[in-house]
C-alpha cells in the first residue's frame, strides 16, 4: 500500500526517556534492534543505528529532564528523532568535538559523560541534524539508509 507521499511506511515507534534514569537507558535502542533484526536489516547497519540511538538516549538521561524517541522505519531507511526538554546545548560545534563534556561529576562517576556522544552519533549515521535552544531543549535527527 502506497503512503500519501508515495512510499510505504513500515513502522513507527515512540519511547519516553526520563532524565536521570540510567537504569532504563538503552531500552529504546534494544527494542529498535529487535525490530530491525526481524526486518532482516544488515547487521552492520543495525549496529550503527543502535550505537547512535544509545548515545542519544544517554545524552537525554544525563543532561535533560525528559525526552522522547520517535522512530520511523520505511523500506529504504530509518529516521530517528530524539527530542528533550533540558538545558540545551549552547555551542553545538564545541559539543561535537570528541572529549568535550558538560556531564556532572556524578554522571562521570557512573561511567558516562566522556564527551563522545555526539561524535559517535555522527560517526554512526548517514545524516545527523542537531537543533538546540538554551533553556528549552535539544532535538537530534538521525537517518540511516538501508543498503
Amino acid at each position: 500500500m502506497e503512503g500519501v507521499w508515495g512510499r510505504l511506511f513500515i513502522l513507527k515507534l515512540i519511547f519516553s526517556i526520563q532524565g536521570g534514569d540510567f537504569t532504563h537507558a538503552g531500552h529504546p535502542s534494544s527494542e529498535v534492534k529487535k525490530v530491525l533484526k526481524q526486518l532482516d536489516i544488515d547487521g552492520k547497519t543495525i549496529k550503527n543505528i543502535v550505537i547512535a540511538l544509545y548515545e542519544a538516549e544517554v545524552n537525554v538521561v544525563a543532561h535533560a529532564w525528559r525526552g522522547t524517541v520517535d522512530v520511523e522505519i520505511d523500506e529504504s531507511k530509518i529516521t530517528i528523532l530524539v527530542s528533550d526538554e533540558g538545558p540545551g546545548i549552547p555551542d553545538i560545534e564545541q559539543a561535537m568535538q570528541a572529549g568535550f563534556s558538560t556531564a556532572s561529576k556524578q554522571v562521570r562517576e557512573m561511567g558516562f559523560g566522556a564527551g563522545m556522544g555526539l561524535p559517535n552519533m555522527k560517526k554512526n549515521t548517514d545524516e545527523l541534524y542537531i537543533e538546540s535552544e538554551v533553556g528549552k531543549g535539544t532535538t537530534v535527527k538521525m537517518v540511516n539508509n538501508f543498503s
